[in-house]
Parts: C-alpha cells; sequence; structure tokens
C-alpha cells in the first residue's frame, strides 16, 4: 500500500487495554510509519475526557480555586496506563513542569493541549517511535490561522529525521510568539492530515470508535446502510451538516495532497471502513451517499418590490451583518425577495437588533421571521445532473406530511438541502432515507 499516517482519537487511547489495541494495529503492517494521537478519551459511560479536565482545571484556577486534586486525578490516568502497560519513562517531571506552568498563569490552550502532549509521550515509549511534539511544527498566525505551507515545510523537514514517530494533535505554536495555539475541538483530525500530506502518504488512516461512516445517523434512522466510498466533497458537506466522525477541516490538507482518507474503527480493525477520495466511482443504482442535519436555526425572509433591479443590496445586506459579526449559511433568493438562514447560536438572541438594523438601513417593504428550522443536507454524487431526484425527496416528504420551509442546491448538484420545522426533523430525516436507500 505504501507509507501510511494513522491518528487514534480519544477512544482509541483512553486506557492501557485499548492502547494495547493500537499496537497491535501499528504493527500489523510495517508501512504504519506515523502515528498521531489525542487526548485519552471517556473509558466507560459516565467518565470524563481528559481534555474536558483540563478545561475543568483551568476554571478552577480562573476563579482562584484550588486545582490540585483534580491536575492529580489527569495524571493518575496517565499513570495507570504507564504502570499497566509496564512503561520505564520519566512521566513526573512533565507533570511538574505543567504545575508549575499552571502556578504561573498558563494560558487556557497551554494547558489543555498537555492531554495530548502526554498521550504521545506515553504512545511513542510503547510503540518504540519517536516522540516528534509538535511545538514549533504546526504554526498559526498572529490571528490564530493556520499558515499552512509554513507548517507543511516545517513538518517535512522534521520527519524527514525520523523513520517513524508519534506526534500529538489538537495543538501547534502561535509563529509570531511561540505560544501553544490549538485548533477547535477535534483538531487532532487535522493535525493528522497535516502529517499526511507533509510525508507524502498513500494512505491517512483515522481510528476511531466507529467503523466508518453511515447514511444517516443511527439514533434517528435505524441500522442505515455503511458508506464505502465517498468523495472530499460529499464529506465535506455532510461533516458541515452534522456527521461528525471526522473534523471537516481535515479534509483540506488531505484534498491538496491528493491523498485517500479511510476512517477505521479501532474496535474492530477488520472492518473496512469508509474510504473518502477526490472521484470515487458511483455504485450502480446509488444515488445519494448520505442524509446529515442540525437543528436550531432561524431564517429572516426580506420581501422588497423590484428588488433585483436595486443594485447593491444584498452587498449592503451582507455588510450590515458582517459589523454585526454574523455569520450566515445560506441565502436562498427570489426576484423580490431574499432569505437569511443564521444558526440561532450565531444570533445569539439578537434577532429584534437584526431586524431593526436591516429595517433602518435598507427599508424592505417587508421582514417575515421564522424560527424552530432545522436544516437536512441529502448528499450524493448520483444526484448529479440526474433528473428525477429533487421530485423523489419532495414527494417523500409531503407523503409524511411534512412541510418544506426552504430550499437550496447549489451549482455542483451533489446536495440537495431543505429547510423544516425543528418538530418535523427526526421523521424527515427517516422520510428521505427510505426513499433512497
Amino acid at each position: 500500500m505504501g507509507l501510511k499516517v494513522l491518528k487514534f482519537g480519544g477512544s482509541s487511547v483512553a486506557d492501557a487495554l485499548q492502547l494495547a489495541k493500537l499496537k497491535n494495529i501499528v504493527e500489523a503492517d510495517p508501512d504504519n510509519r506515523y502515528v498521531i494521537v489525542s487526548a485519552p478519551g471517556k473509558r466507560f459511560g459516565g467518565d470524563n475526557k481528559v481534555t474536558d479536565l483540563l478545561y475543568m482545571c483551568k476554571a478552577q484556577l480562573d476563579h482562584n480555586i484550588p486545582a490540585d486534586q483534580l491536575f492529580q486525578v489527569i495524571t493518575d490516568r496517565y499513570s495507570a496506563v504507564e504502570m499497566n502497560l509496564e512503561l520505564s519513562i520519566d512521566l513526573r517531571s512533565r507533570y511538574d513542569e505543567i504545575r508549575e506552568n499552571m502556578q504561573k498563569g498558563c494560558s487556557t490552550d497551554y494547558l489543555v493541549s498537555r492531554g495530548e502532549y502526554l498521550s504521545a509521550i506515553l504512545t511513542a515509549a510503547y510503540l518504540g517511535y519517536d516522540f516528534v511534539d509538535t511545538t514549533g511544527l504546526i504554526l498559526f498566525d498572529q490571528k490564530g490561522r493556520l499558515m499552512e505551507e509554513e507548517t507543511n515545510q516545517a513538518l517535512a523537514a522534521e520527519l524527514s529525521k525520523h523513520e517513524r514517530a508519534v506526534l500529538p494533535g489538537f495543538y501547534g505554536t502561535n509563529a509570531s510568539d511561540g505560544k501553544i495555539h490549538t485548533f477547535s475541538r477535534g483538531g487532532s483530525d487535522i493535525t493528522g492530515a497535516l502529517v499526511a500530506r507533509a510525508v507524502k502518504a498513500d494512505v491517512y488512516e483515522n481510528w476511531t470508535d466507529v467503523s466508518g461512516l453511515l447514511m444517516a445517523d443511527p439514533r434517528i434512522v435505524e441500522n442505515p446502510r455503511p458508506i464505502h466510498r465517498i468523495s472530499y466533497m460529499e464529506l465535506r458537506e455532510l461533516s458541515y451538516m452534522g456527521a461528525n466522525v471526522l473534523h471537516e477541516s481535515a479534509v483540506f490538507p488531505a484534498r491538496k495532497a491528493n491523498i485517500p482518507i479511510n476512517i477505521r474503527n479501532t474496535n474492530h480493525p477488520e472492518d473496512p471502513g469508509t474510504v473518502i477520495t477526490a472521484y470515487p466511482e458511483v455504485e450502480d443504482g446509488k444515488i445519494i451517499s448520505g442524509i446529515a442535519g442540525n437543528k436550531d436555526f432561524t431564517v429572516i425572509a426580506i420581501y422588497k418590490n423590484m428588488l433585483n433591479s436595486e443594485i447593491g443590496f444584498i452587498r449592503r445586506l451582507l455588510t450590515l451583518l458582517e459589523d454585526m459579526n454574523i455569520s450566515i449559511e445560506h441565502i436562498p433568493t427570489g426576484i423580490d425577495t431574499v432569505s437569511l438562514v443564521i444558526s440561532d447560536k450565531v444570533l445569539d438572541g439578537r434577532i429584534d437588533d437584526v431586524v431593526a438594523a436591516i429595517q433602518r438601513q435598507l427599508e424592505p417593504d417587508n421582514i417575515d421571521v421564522y424560527n424552530n428550522i432545522s436544516l437536512i443536507a441529502t448528499v450524493g454524487r448520483g444526484m448529479s445532473y440526474k433528473p428525477g431526484v429533487s421530485a423523489r425527496l419532495f414527494s417523500a416528504l409531503a407523503e409524511n406530511d411534512i412541510n418544506i420551509r426552504m430550499i437550496d442546491q447549489g451549482s455542483s448538484e451533489i446536495n440537495i438541502i431543505v429547510g423544516v420545522a425543528t418538530e418535523d426533523f427526526e421523521k424527515a430525516i427517516r422520510a428521505i432515507y427510505h426513499a433512497f436507500a
């Protein structure tokens, strides 16, 4: 197969038992040369992820509450793994260093990154691989944006010195001051993709606790079909709409280098999982790849007579939203109408302020606000230029007495997004799934 990069999520490094599975997977193929690990996840129901415990430590410190006991809980987890795997490494000095930085008022990014840092040290010792810290290798600019090319060069130069290595996911450093900076939660997936690109990997395997992607959320649809192959573009659409097996931003580095991503299950390594490539073949008779959705959106419908002839209207509307630091999900339009689909989290209770600003600055004839809207994306390369897909989807919703509040289809024709009342969300997903599965 060629050189492989493997990333293991929190559930795959949660305890000594899971690390033993990880080792079996890595040692099964000599091409498995670079490993990226998350911080330990939950070991059982009701347990805590190490990253969450570290955030709790920081919150206590910020409120002048001693965090020694909580930090001891964290270090005990690593020490237990070290003992159970019969490793002899010096973690105590690492703990002391972290404690000292906590007393000095370390940043949140530094403290929460220590989960991956300690996890990688343990895993490297267990595998007999080199430990390579991502400090100084994954670089961010002053605004916290990933410096992609600089990162690629730094990783490539460093990893060329290591035949086999384990790296911590989730963090890097600000190029300007050298301070630790983290990705958003789940960012270890991005680290894995960046490493895969830097070493020109043939495959990037992302190991988690599920056997790849499913056509729909199994909490909504009973026994949904697995997705065996999918394109980067389709995955991006599904990830954005809530299918969060893989961090959505992890696609870009692998896509740029045309590296296939294989999502695998640490607990069932015999399962082939889902392979993500640039242009997978569309299976005979398969129209859609998957269905995903998100709840809690608001639609602001704006009507203005002769809007199509008013030059600059949409530009001014978007500038208004930018000034209020409000991002939008979709902008369906008509000849005299434009609708804004905005996440309730982004609105943050400011709907009256937004409507007032639109009324004041743009003077529309009418504004209607629709709350409790959910968005559902039906995604698939087999949809492209195929007649009758929309009719089948809309008929399935109509037959289940589901009213469509919004329709949006991208120019690529690989997805159709519908807005429905939140109370119809699960029923709508089941109706669409059964119409195409």
